[in-house]
């Protein structure tokens, strides 16, 4: 988890000095420290980070000063992980993670929020794709706030970046990579700056031989809360009996800037992740993966939207996204252009399809488009979720536009769903609609 994006947070853990005694290297040999992830890999990872500093919103017009906002977060995270596929040069391509904890705790001002992912989608296959951790459940559909706490979270593979790429003698320095600085300040690319590493000394924490690494220094890029400009200063263990990155420790400094470099708030983090190598969790065995379905497909991927205020909840495919509520209406766009918008009424207010038909024409007519051809109701799906659908073609402002219709009624109540969606890729778009309006349930009485 990336310890100054702004979503994150908690405790700082430090190594009691008599854990740790140094031993100096003998004949000064250089040393190899690598952790290689070949399929199959299991580790356990838990960390912990601790959030503090203040926000400047932008100034209102009227308002004589900025507003400045607290902020504060903790969070805490644990879960087994094992690789599941690499590339030809060895990066981690795809994971099987199980997660034991994911507690995340967030105030700005005096909002409180709070995250995690449920307990029936902590086992998750995490693929990874130019910097970013892509998420699915064998096990259900994620919501978008579950998929963007795995996104915020520190890759652990990500942090061999921060190994020299040659061996080593204590004392020697090197640059480290920028793939691992962005993973741990969650920059989508870094413009100025760098992290230098150093390796320290040979030391003996508990019992074991492990090589102690600092590093320190200033990037500056874009991330999630926009331009920023983040101060590093930490240091790892390797140890070099199992050769893994076993302990990392993290302190940082965001400055938030404006698009003139003006810091716009400061954020201080501290962040404190240990991992156990070869570790072999039950429930990531082969056996207990039987009819897991490994393997992104375009069931597994939808994503689930739930709404309690509303009480409404349907799943939709990845390409769509929701754009926005609006009272009793949840819009959603899809990546290339086309549209829908879901309109929920108590259950003596849903139309029949023949109605709902009539004030789509009316509608369009009002919006100067012309009606080409028109496809009568028909009931797909009868009760206790009954579902009607008809579609229209139509001409808008010179464009060619299929608009599908959905009406749905159930006990709770229902509502109407209209889609209008652009001509490529029409079939699957239509197959797309109808899934999302298939999969609505009205949970609450209006």
């Amino acid at each position: 988890m990336p310890i100054l994006s702004s979503r994150i947070s908690l405790w700082f853990f430090i190594v009691p000095a008599w854990l740790a005694a140094p031993v100096w290297a003998c004949g000064e040999e250089a040393i190899r420290l690598q952790e290689a992830f070949p399929p199959g890999y299991q580790y356990h990872v838990s960390s912990r980070v601790e959030l503090t500093g203040t926000m400047t919103l932008p100034e209102e017009k009227g308002q004589a000063t900025a507003k400045t906002l607290a902020v504060t977060g903790t969070s805490a995270i644990e879960y087994d992980e094992r690789i599941l596929d690499t590339a030809a040069d060895g990066q981690v391509q795809k994971t099987l993670r199980i997660f034991r904890r994911i507690d995340l705790q967030r105030r700005v001002g005096d909002r409180p929020q709070e995250s995690t992912i449920r307990p029936v989608v902590r086992r998750m296959v995490v693929l990874r794709l130019h910097q970013a951790e892509v998420p699915f459940s064998p096990d259900g559909p994620l919501t978008w706030g579950e998929i963007d706490l795995v996104r915020t979270d520190v890759f652990t593979p990500a942090l061999a970046g921060l190994l020299p790429a040659k061996p080593v003698r204590p004392g020697e320095r090197w640059t480290a990579e920028k793939s691992a600085i962005q993973e741990l300040t969650d920059m989508e690319h870094i413009d100025d700056g760098h992290v230098e590493c150093r390796f320290e000394q040979i030391t003996t924490l508990s019992r074991r031989r492990h090589a102690r690494i600092a590093f320190s220094g200033t990037v500056r890029g874009i991330n999630e809360d926009g331009p920023n400009r983040q101060e590093l200063d930490g240091y790892l263990f390797f140890d070099l009996e199992s050769n893994h990155v076993s302990y990392l420790s993290l302190k940082g400094i965001s400055w938030l800037l404006d698009k003139d470099g003006k810091a716009l708030g400061r954020i201080e983090g501290q962040f404190v992740l240990t991992r156990q190598a070869h570790t072999h969790a039950a429930d990531l065995r082969n056996e207990a993966l039987t009819g897991a379905v490994l393997e992104a497909n375009a069931e597994n991927t939808r994503l689930l939207y739930e709404n309690h205020e509303l009480g409404v909840r349907f799943l939709y495919p990845r390409r769509w996204h929701v754009a926005g509520v609006h009272g009793r209406q949840i819009a959603l766009d899809e990546a290339n252009g086309s549209g829908l918008l879901l309109t929920l009424e108590s259950a003596a207010q849903v139309p029949s399809g023949e109605q709902f038909l009539a004030e789509s024409k009316n509608f369009l007519q009002q919006q100067k488009a012309k009606v080409l051809r028109a496809d009568p109701p028909r009931r797909i799906q009868v009760a206790p979720q009954e579902l009607a659908h008809f579609g229209l073609e139509a001409e808008v402002n010179g464009q060619r536009v299929w608009m599908d219709y959905y009406v749905i009624r159930q006990g709770a109540g229902g509502g109407t769903l209209a889609a209008r969606l652009l001509p490529s890729d029409l079939p699957a778009l239509q197959k797309e609609v109808e899934q999302i309006a298939r999969s609505v349930v009205v949970e609450k009485q209006r």
